[in-house]
């Protein structure tokens, strides 16, 4: 099913703003703040190809951030007429993979602590967490996820 996943196009920013802004509008009264997703700047992600999506009409948004290491899951959001699908689900395990195929060895993420939900979907899915930190308004939990080889992967044995 990760066929139906894809690099995002310019002309997707408007629903990729919208998706975001669906999937995290919620959040604002219980922590007070706006969620970082729903202010980072989407047509520059775009451009520089972090964005991936899911669906037409889009209804699924990632943002991966390739680092040295890691690939960073910036954010993921589901529009709330597909929660319960399993898309979310969909979506993590194209991250693993995504980060497999850039030779990367884990996966990074963090959510905010009064996103409780996520404190039990991500480790499900095989993220520990590592530490919590507070920068300025931002209460976070940071999780990671050690990639296991694709199969068949490993040293040659003669």
């Amino acid at each position: 099913m990760n066929d139906w996943i894809r690099l995002a196009r310019p002309d997707d920013v408007p629903r990729v703003k919208e998706v975001t802004e669906a999937a995290y509008h919620h959040y604002i009264e219980r922590i007070g703040v706006v969620p970082a997703p729903m202010e980072a700047d989407h047509a520059a992600n775009v451009a520089a190809g972090r964005v991936f999506v899911a669906g037409d009409p889009v209804v699924g948004v990632l943002v991966l951030v390739a680092e040295p290491d890691h690939l960073f899951l910036d954010s993921i959001s589901v529009h709330p007429d597909v929660k319960g699908t399993g898309l979310g689900g969909r979506l993590l395990h194209f991250v693993d993979d995504h980060a497999r195929a850039l030779g990367l060895p884990e996966v990074r993420l963090y959510t905010n602590a009064m996103m409780w939900e996520n404190q039990k979907i991500y480790p499900r899915y095989g993220y520990e967490l590592v530490e919590r930190r507070v920068r300025g308004p931002y209460d976070r939990l940071h999780y990671r996820k050690v990639l296991a080889p694709p199969a068949g992967a490993g040293p040659d044995r003669d």
